[in-house]
């Protein structure tokens, strides 16, 4: 036992000094908690992809298997089917997608990129896989045209001309179009590239082919040349057909539209310039904006839809994209809310020479996907099933929760679905292709996402799938016009005031607490009641702390932190109704950066408002941003900090409870040597949120991690999505530069936020955890307990006492006990008595996580609350039964010789470390990292133990084991890491994890082993078997007097043998990751094997069955004709030869 008491005391005297990344662990406490969890358990790997493919580029549709594929501007190719069923995937270049084209009912897609590279992709397999590539040397690939039915790709380049790829061996044929053929030989000058490449819907033997200098080329692929030129003055943007092959429609760059006969010479048959004014004397319109996609179909009953992009005039200043749409003498203009990138019209039939029948419009724009119902009037939209509005407002703050109570999901559901929209098409969505996948989890997920505007949006996510269930609008408890004089200056405008910057939340009794970038917190409560709340109830508190306040007595600077007097704030007002704009000093105090309401409140069911906390200014200094939340909903309890200390509130009773500078907690005890600032100069104040560029921050301010770092207090989130978003700092501290928005990675130098104390002024707030704990060394029951972290890596524990549950909780105060010694203070001349708080522990860097484990090393949850309907006015028995706190048990001890009962694991942007109750000594610590630090951290609970999880700013995520701290996976998953991942990475139980990718797409990974194996099933199938519709009937007189579709042999066209091969050096061709030659694979590896195997036995089945009937056909004509034989015969025998 001597040597076991040593080790500990070397343990505590080495605590904050050791940096070894070694695992210390106790001789006894090794083998008291049997760890299950192992190396084994762990696999990191994406699971899926959800909301809007960020900066699209490209989109197609395949009619018959119902699919949409979208490209983006970095090389992302995202496959949506019926709602569930979606798909990511990448090119390794990441370059821009700019066509896409289905093989349509085949299962594969081909794709066009910038670097002039085209791509097969299998789509028969889960997880799409390229089959081929070709990537062009000497000329740049402008468009692409696949007809359908056929396996012959035409690529028009950048110089005029056109070639011709077999998709089957994605090679490349001999028949080439060169521009200098297609053209007049008269005509010197360079036609452009080419624009837009289609057959006649009537002779596959005729392509037509558009040059972007107004020449339009009618090539007989037979012949080899031109059938017919037609000529134009202005620029051509798009080609479209009429489905009888006698007329084409093209769009121009001065806003016209020109009909063509084909042939017909010289000039169109009607020019429209669809928003263009008419001049009364015959003149020319004037010209518009360019039409940048023209689509033509037709009706059987009816007059020819014509669609169109662009082509408004230009005096129509501000006035917003436009989709116009033709029918007949109507012609209707569709807003949008973005510009248009893209757009189809989906039809019927998939056959280009049929009626069309349009049915639908997608439109694809640079932030959203609209489909228009073209069958009924007004052209209403269809209401969209997929995920696509996370960044309907950027997101500023993310949460993830699994495992959540099974009634949550459809009561958020139930409250969200009268949030909805009227007006949408009665129609189903048309994008329905593929099937669900088969493996499902049984446990429900809900991910919670911020918003720069004030808005916070619930949604499910169980089995990886996506879907919002609730939109709160948190910005409504505010008065949005505010007067000159509440803004104070009118010169700074603040662009999103309302941004959500943390969000704390607990499912279990559904109280939601989210904190603002102006510095107030405002509490929630769940009621499925609507109702109207008259007065909404404020808080306002004053948090400013001047070090030099309590170094130099006689210090000019008001002393404004509380006293931790429990119970008692003399700095916060009670809850009045309206906030106070106006102070007695001309130096702008007690003014909020926001002001709450002063009209009643009518709140529907869902979340409600239930008490608004406000910092105000003080002594003409804004308040600081918060930097870190918590709620307990068994305590009654919301606390916050941020870096002038902390502030405790009773909810229940809408009162203060404790309100704290961060150097106070610590007392006469506190180990950092911090330098006395000088007073603040007095400064007007400015409305809002503002940039605060006081004093000077040094390199190695600039350079910390943005817990420990040092940033301007402003949030600047832009309007539009920018891939350099602006960030919340997790903890800004005041008067600080603000942060360079253009630095996208971390790899910037930093130094420890232990090894430049002495330089740290300032220690802001940056993690809380409320649980039952034995609060004092040497404890031997439980008490609420509420533990601080802080920014120098200290973690701090303080006593809560609270009144009996019902009645008394409303009308005793609580009380927060010191748990350290007393000390003294000169104050007005006068010595008072303060408390400190006991320090539980010290570890390098700033505190990420902190979480309770019992005695068997099961993870300790707090105490909560179950929810209750807060507007049922039940009778005093009934609500103290519902509302009796839940306590938590700590389990009994399995060993006599186990003296300790509870662990804590601590977890801080450099090590870990897990520290005994009540003795208070650390048993195990583990360097995490030396060269980076920890963006993300939680202790989380798998199916097979308790891990700690982390992120780390260079890019490795890592899982340690609990309490042993045994390292158990690390994966260099993201080597570049930017702010966004930094900002919204969230890990939560059972090997779940999720970030925003992008400004506006969530992917969600796991790393969990069971996850991975399972995920196959889990997934989507995209293809799905359906018969292609029948080809349309020719006709009696078409087929008889040649009036139908005219075949083209392509084979024999474009093969080898007519054709012969094609220069090599024009491009070349890469195998593919895919492993299948043929399309008929329906997976890769084994699968893929025995799904070949099988198609080829089904194939050699049918060809013996057709054997088969061919045969038994041939007997049957056998017997026959033996039977007539026979009967011949037998009537020939007896007659003569002169009788025949």
């Amino acid at each position: 036992m001597k040597k076991f008491n040593i080790r500990k005391v070397l343990d505590g005297l080495k605590e904050v000094s050791s940096s070894t990344p070694s695992v210390q662990v106790g001789p006894q406490e090794n083998h008291l908690i049997q760890e299950t969890i192992q190396s084994d358990h762990f696999q990191l790997c994406k699971t899926v992809r959800h909301g809007f493919p960020y900066q699209p580029s490209s989109m197609a549709f395949d009619p018959v298997q119902k699919i949409l594929a979208i490209g983006t501007q970095s090389g992302a190719l995202r496959l949506f089917g019926r709602p569930g069923v979606e798909c990511y995937c990448q090119h390794e270049s990441g370059a821009a997608v700019i066509q896409l084209q289905f093989l349509v009912n085949e299962g594969a897609l081909v794709s066009a990129l910038a670097d002039d590279s085209v791509h097969l992709w299998n789509l028969r397999q889960k997880r799409p896989a390229i089959l081929h590539s070709l990537k062009f040397n000497r000329e740049r690939i402008t468009f692409c045209h696949l007809p359908f039915q056929s396996k012959w790709l035409y690529i028009g380049t950048e110089r005029g001309n056109i070639h011709i790829v077999n998709v089957e061996s994605f090679t490349l044929s001999g028949y080439v179009i060169m521009w200098n053929k297609a053209i007049e030989l008269s005509s010197k000058a360079h036609p452009g590239p080419v624009v837009h490449i289609s057959d006649n819907p009537m002779d596959e033997g005729k392509l037509i082919i558009g040059f972007e200098s107004g020449i339009v080329v009618l090539w007989d692929l037979k012949s080899k040349k031109a059938d017919y030129r037609y000529t134009y003055d202005e620029a051509i943007h798009s080609v479209a057909w009429h489905h009888e092959g006698k007329q084409f429609i093209c769009s121009h760059s001065d806003g016209t539209l020109t009909i063509w006969n084909v042939r017909g010479q010289g000039k169109p048959i009607q020019t429209i310039t669809p928003h263009g004014k008419q001049p009364k004397d015959g003149k020319k319109p004037e010209p518009c904006k360019p039409i940048l996609k023209v689509e033509y179909k037709t009706t059987r009953n009816g007059e020819p839809f014509i669609i169109l992009s662009g082509g408004l005039s230009y005096d129509t200043v501000g006035r917003r994209p436009c989709l116009t749409v033709m029918h007949g003498k109507s012609t209707a203009v569709l807003e949008m809310d973005y510009p248009i990138v893209d757009f189809l019209t989906l039809c019927e039939t998939p056959y280009p020479n049929d009626f069309q029948e349009p049915y639908a419009v997608v439109v694809l724009l640079e932030k959203d996907l609209v489909v228009i119902d073209l069958a009924q009037n007004g052209y209403p939209i269809f209401e969209n099933p997929y995920p696509l509005t996370i960044h309907e407002s950027p997101v500023t703050c993310c949460e993830y929760f699994a495992d959540c109570p099974a009634d949550l999901i459809p009561a958020l559901y139930s409250v969200g679905s009268r949030q909805k929209r009227q007006g949408y098409s009665k129609k189903e969505w048309p994008i329905s292709g593929g099937n669900w996948g088969q493996g499902t989890q049984s446990y429900p997920e809900i991910i919670i996402t911020g918003h720069a505007d004030g808005t916070v949006k619930f949604w499910d996510a169980s089995a990886i799938m996506l879907q919002v269930l609730y939109k709160l609008k948190t910005a409504k408890v505010f008065d949005r016009n505010r007067s000159k004089e509440d803004k104070g200056s009118t010169e700074v405008s603040d662009e999103d005031p309302f941004a959500i910057q943390i969000m704390a939340w607990c499912p279990e009794s559904r109280m939601l607490c989210v904190a603002g970038v102006s510095a107030n917190v405002i509490i929630y409560r769940f009621s499925k009641l609507e109702v109207t709340t008259e007065v909404v109830q404020l808080l306002e508190v004053r948090m400013q702390y001047e070090l030099n306040d309590i170094d130099t007595p006689d210090g000019g600077g008001e002393q404004t932190s509380a006293l931790p007097t429990p119970g008692a704030s003399p700095q916060t007002s009670g809850p009045p109704s309206h906030p106070s704009t106006s102070s007695n000093n001309s130096d702008g105090s007690n003014i909020p950066c926001l002001k709450v309401r002063s009209t009643p409140l009518k709140q529907s069911p869902g979340y409600q408002v239930d008490l608004v906390v406000q910092l105000v200014w003080v002594s003409g200094e804004p308040p600081q941003q918060i930097t870190s939340l918590a709620l307990n909903s068994s305590y009654g309890l919301v606390v916050f900090g941020n870096s002038n200390g902390l502030a405790v509130v009773d909810y229940i009773q809408k009162t203060v409870v404790l309100n704290l500078g961060t150097v106070e907690l610590y007392g006469s005890n506190d180990p950092y040597q911090r330098q006395p600032r000088s007073p603040r100069k007095t400064r007007q104040p400015s409305g809002g949120l503002c940039d605060i560029n006081e004093g000077s921050a040094t390199s190695e301010d600039r350079c910390k991690s943005p817990t420990s770092a040092k940033m301007s207090r402003k949030l600047s989130l832009p309007t539009e999505l920018k891939p350099d978003l602006v960030l919340l700092s997790v903890c800004p501290p005041r008067g600080a530069n603000p942060l360079d928005h253009r630095d996208n990675s971390f790899s910037r130098s930093r130094s420890s936020s232990v090894t430049s104390i002495d330089k740290e002024a300032r220690e802001a707030i940056s993690s809380f955890h409320f649980c039952d704990a034995f609060a004092r060394k040497g404890d031997s029951t439980l008490t609420p307990c509420l533990y601080v972290g802080t920014t120098l890596g200290t973690v701090l524990a303080l006593a809560l006492t609270l009144p009996p549950a019902g009645e008394q909780r409303q009308l005793q105060p609580v009380l927060i006990s010191p748990t350290g010694g007393k000390w003294d203070i000169r104050r007005e001349g006068a010595m008072e008595n303060r408390y400190s708080y006991s320090m539980l522990v010290r570890l390098k860097g700033s505190i990420m996580r902190m979480a309770f484990l019992d005695s068997t090393g099961s993870l300790q949850p707090p105490p909560y609350e179950p929810w209750y309907e807060p507007n049922v006015t039940a009778d005093g028995e009934e609500r103290e039964k519902v509302r009796k706190r839940r306590p938590v048990s700590v389990s009994p001890s399995t060993s006599q010789d186990l003296s300790e009962s509870q662990y804590a694991v601590v977890c801080s942007e450099k090590q870990a470390k897990v520290v005994s109750l009540p003795s208070q000594t650390c048993i195990h610590k583990h360097s995490i990292t030396e060269a980076s630090f920890i963006l993300r951290a939680d202790v989380v609970q798998m199916s097979q133990g308790v891990c700690v999880a982390c992120f780390c700013a260079n890019g490795h995520i890592m899982t340690l084991s609990v309490p042993g701290l045994r390292p158990l996976m690390d994966v260099n998953y993201l080597p570049l890491t930017d702010m966004r991942i930094a900002r919204t990475f969230c890990f939560t139980n059972l090997g779940q994890a999720m970030y925003l990718c992008s400004p506006t797409e969530i992917q969600r990974i796991t790393y969990s082993q069971d996850i991975c194996e399972n995920l196959q099933e889990m997934l989507g199938e995209l293809f799905t078997p359906v018969e292609t519709p029948e080809a349309p009937n020719r006709g009696f007189f078409k087929g008889l007097f040649g009036g139908g579709a005219q075949s083209l042999d392509r084979e024999e066209l474009f093969g080898e043998i007519a054709s012969g091969k094609a220069n090599r050096s024009l491009a070349q061709h890469i195998p593919g990751p895919g492993g299948l030659e043929g399309m008929k694979g329906a997976a890769s590896g084994v699968v893929g094997d025995l799904a070949r195997a099988r198609i080829a036995l089904d194939e050699r089945g049918q060809k013996l069955g057709e054997l088969d009937e061919r045969t038994a056909a041939m007997m049957a004509s056998a017997d026959v004709f033996s039977k007539h034989a026979h009967e011949m015969m037998l009537k020939c025998k007896d007659k003569k030869w002169y009788q025949f």
